[in-house]
């Protein structure tokens, strides 16, 4: 009962990390203590032995795990039960660090709440089995959230009005003077001789990048418009200004955009980064750069897809039983990268969140390691996707 508590309390407590502490939220309760507690006292009142396979599938499987939809939370869950539900528990077994479970032989209900009152460690990363980072990503989202809330509260408030007019629209004709031109479609279409698949990726994402940029264009102009007096000023201008004032992107720009948690200043510079790469692939010859940052398309699946299609078409494969096989290289910076792969393509731009990569030696591919202290998001080295056919698929000692 001790044990499935302290099980009870970690699996709750890590909801506070995000998503490194369950990819979903779920809603466990008090109320899928009290049943496992009633179910723990009827399996002890009628069996001689403890049957902690039974306990473990119940309570993981069913009760706790009745709330769980996700393969690897209900790992996670299942995990937590075989370290804690077992015989040991009865000999001073560690439950966590500088905490071990307390012996019942010697212990009754007063000495039961005393030991939890007096012994219990402070609440840390390494209680729920996670890496000390954890904590800066909990803290850190915590900060954003409360001055987020200081931000959206106080608005405009304060301050000189004029200076703040003149500030918004140095910033406005800022953001608006730095816009990209958009692509030309229709001559990328002439120079594409060859409508390979990734050219017709290249051309899709140039007019989704065309989309979000007059949807910009077309908001900034009509918000210098209102603050002129050349127009009225609408319930949208109004957003449009708000958000230029407290840095974050305008909803008529995410709802045609990709998928970004930044601010709006990192955001547009970001945002000129992916137009940057795009006139690169679309110039000339309409060729894929030697490594492609697949996190600056608004389709990753869709390049990927692309590299199957490729290969499926050169080598006769049907596409149906193709199958992507990644291969993190030993190139650092895709900068290093001398010439396109000969097989499938390069890409970079991913990180990795809970671990980082360390570098293989002289001819070994390299390997996931924990994470270094306060290197939250490390940075991927350079990987090689290629496609092969489905039962040629590398599956051991795969992530």
């Amino acid at each position: 009962m001790f044990a499935l508590c302290f099980f009870h309390s970690v699996i709750c407590g890590r909801k506070k990390f995000g998503s490194l502490g369950w990819s979903k939220i779920y809603n466990f309760n008090d109320g899928d203590l009290t049943i496992c507690a009633d179910v723990l006292f009827n399996y002890i009142q009628k069996y001689d032995v403890v049957p902690y396979q039974d306990l473990k599938y119940i309570f993981g499987e069913i009760m706790y795990g009745g709330h769980i939809t996700d393969d690897w939370d209900r790992r996670t869950n299942n995990t937590y039960l075989e370290v804690y539900i077992k015989p040991e528990l009865l000999c001073n077994m560690i439950l966590a660090p500088q905490f071990r479970s307390p012996d019942p032989a010697k212990f009754n209900y007063a000495d039961y709440s005393n030991f939890i009152e007096t012994k219990l460690p402070a609440e840390q990363p390494i209680m729920f089995g996670l890496h000390p980072n954890a904590e800066i990503n909990y803290l850190t989202s915590m900060c954003d959230s409360v001055f987020s809330t200081i931000m959206n509260i106080s608005g405009k408030i304060g301050g000189d009005s004029g200076s703040n007019e003149n500030q918004e629209y140095n910033t406005l004709m800022d953001y608006k003077n730095r816009l990209p031109v958009d692509f030309n479609i229709n001559e990328i279409n002439e120079r594409a001789k060859d409508k390979t698949p990734n050219v017709v990726v290249c051309m899709q994402e140039c007019e989704r990048m065309n989309k979000l940029l007059g949807e910009i264009r077309s908001t900034l102009e009509d918000l210098r418009l209102g603050i002129t007096g050349a127009l009225n000023m609408s319930d949208a201008m109004e957003l449009l200004s708000q958000c230029l004032t407290l840095n974050k992107v305008p909803a008529s720009w995410e709802s045609v955009a990709y998928f970004s948690k930044k601010l709006l200043a990192n955001w547009f510079s970001d945002l000129l980064e992916r137009v940057k790469q795009l006139q690169e692939w679309s110039a000339k010859e309409i060729v894929c750069p030697k490594s492609l940052c697949i996190s600056y398309l608004f389709n990753p699946m869709s390049f990927l897809t692309a590299v199957m299609q490729n290969t499926a078409r050169l080598d006769g494969y049907p596409l149906d039983n193709m199958a992507l096989q990644t291969t993190v290289t030993q190139i650092r910076s895709h900068e290093d990268v001398q010439k396109e792969s000969e097989s499938g393509a390069y890409i970079h731009g991913l990180f990795l969140e809970g671990a980082t990569w360390e570098l293989g030696g002289q001819g070994q591919q390299g390997y996931l390691i924990d994470q270094k202290i306060k290197d939250i998001h490390p940075k991927l080295p350079v990987v090689l996707v290629e496609a092969v056919p489905v039962e040629k698929k590398k599956t051991i000692g795969q992530y």
